[in-house]
């Protein structure tokens, strides 16, 4: 079966009369759209890979693996690493930089971190967030990398910066 993570093999049962009919794929379906949205979107709320089976089998009667809800999740965590790691435009006539306060999942327990946000308008008048970073405070030293990052990342000129404090 063909998701949007890729490609899943399901072993599905037979019996001598194929009587066996699948609840949540049916039968010669090669596709399943959302379900990984879904997965993932679970996931981005902060429930646990257990949590997620356990919802799954409670909504739609199946069992899903863990195993199938991390190679899902890993998918998305390789599309986001690249995406974080991107090339730049070289120049980024204006770019706002700041801070938000959100509480993050980590190993089972619940912590307050700051998401660092760098969105630039663009020559062309388009935005781009250029990256997200996550720091347990707000600082200078912080920023520095921030920035330093970006300049590794083919960012030559900011030509107007615009941040708090």
């Amino acid at each position: 079966m063909t998701t949007d993570s890729g490609k899943v093999v399901l072993d599905i049962p037979r019996d001598r009369n194929g009587s066996f009919d699948p609840l949540l794929i049916a039968k010669y379906q090669r596709r399943f759209p959302g379900f990984d949205r879904k997965i993932v979107s679970m996931y981005a709320r902060g429930m646990t890979t257990r949590e997620i089976q356990g919802y799954i089998e409670e909504i739609y009667g199946i069992e899903a693996s863990p195993g199938l809800i991390s190679a899902i999740t890993d998918a998305v965590m390789e599309k986001v690493s690249s995406w974080q790691n991107r090339p730049l435009e070289p120049c980024c006539p204006i770019v706002f930089m700041d801070a938000i306060g959100v509480n993050i999942r980590t190993d089972g327990a619940v912590s307050n971190k700051a998401v660092f946000v760098a969105l630039a308008v663009l020559p062309d008048g388009t935005r781009d967030v250029l990256g997200l970073w996550f720091q347990a405070n707000e600082g200078a030293k912080f920023w520095a990398r921030v920035l330093g990052d970006l300049r590794n990342r083919a960012v030559q000129d900011i030509l107007i910066a615009v941040g708090t404090g």
